[in-house]
């Protein structure tokens, strides 16, 4: 089913992080299905693996990388040489797996990978962060460098407590108060909306005026494990199994909304993010 979507902003692509609380609550599927559906759709899509010292994205599609990212933080490479080119054409700058220096950025680590970032993003449509799960720097840095805050939890009481905790860091100790939910693996209807009233309630009862917009809930389909595990994207292995379906309700719903544009653009307001993040 093709997605009504809407056009680019004039003055740069629409960038999202997409983050957890917690690791293993299908963060990466998701990131690399929703980067891939508009990919399909005919739009210019990159999706950034942000997990630097653990690489996924890559892995779930199959690829290969020569270079990576600390390829290009210890100046042997250009970002763009980085580059891969997956399914539909879909732009992939690959992490690095193993390397515990890349789990914690510097100052000038930061400002030359935004530099670099902002001439590569010239004619895109769409940027995805996979960042890591939990709430590290490299975690802030990447939310704080997007326009919007996708959020992934589970049913499980530790996901919602954790993808509590990342929302309340970043909104006390960065005035970030918009917010996109999904909720995956739910297994009866009616559960996704629920726990999003739930991580409604403590969010209005502890921090106060957040926007926490609900995208959905994802069923539990045994069909994504045997995606990743053939390194095959879900909605090209299996187009109609029920996750399919909603990731593709969610990145219609994702398309409308509504954006404000980065003044000065992603250099700009990622220097304004370095004393935050450093």
């Amino acid at each position: 089913m093709p997605l009504n979507l809407v056009p680019a902003l004039k003055n740069g692509p629409r960038v999202f992080a997409i983050s957890s609380g917690k690791g293993g609550v299908g963060k990466t599927t998701l990131a690399v299905n929703l980067a891939y559906l508009f990919a399909e759709a005919g739009k210019k899509v990159l999706i950034f693996d942000g997990d630097l010292g653990l690489a996924n994205v890559d892995i779930l599609l199959g690829l290969i990388p020569r270079y990576h990212i600390g390829d290009v933080l210890e100046g042997r490479c250009r970002l763009e040489e980085i580059l891969l080119e997956g399914p539909a054409g879909l732009l992939v700058l690959p992490a690095s797996s193993g390397f515990a220096s890349l789990t914690h950025l510097s100052e000038a680590q930061k400002l030359h990978l935004l530099g670099e970032f902002e001439e590569l993003t010239a004619g895109l449509d769409w940027v995805f962060f996979d960042t890591p799960a939990g709430i590290s720097e490299n975690v802030l840095y990447f939310n704080l460098a997007s326009q919007e805050r996708l959020l992934i939890c589970t049913p499980e009481p530790t996901a919602l407590t954790d993808v509590y905790a990342l929302i309340k860091v970043l909104y006390r100790r960065y005035g970030v108060k918009r917010f996109h939910l999904v909720v995956n693996w739910v297994r009866r209807p009616n559960q996704a909306l629920e726990i999003y009233r739930q991580l409604l309630r403590v969010i209005e009862r502890f921090l106060g005026s957040i926007s926490l917009n609900f995208l959905g809930g994802i069923p539990f389909d045994r069909q994504v494990s045997e995606a990743v595990k053939a390194q095959r994207l879900l909605l090209s292995l299996y187009p109609e199994a029920s996750a399919s379906r909603a990731i593709r309700k969610i990145a219609a719903d994702l398309s409308e909304v509504d954006i404000r544009p980065f003044e000065g653009g992603l250099q700009f307001f990622g220097r304004k993010i370095m004393g935050v993040c450093a």
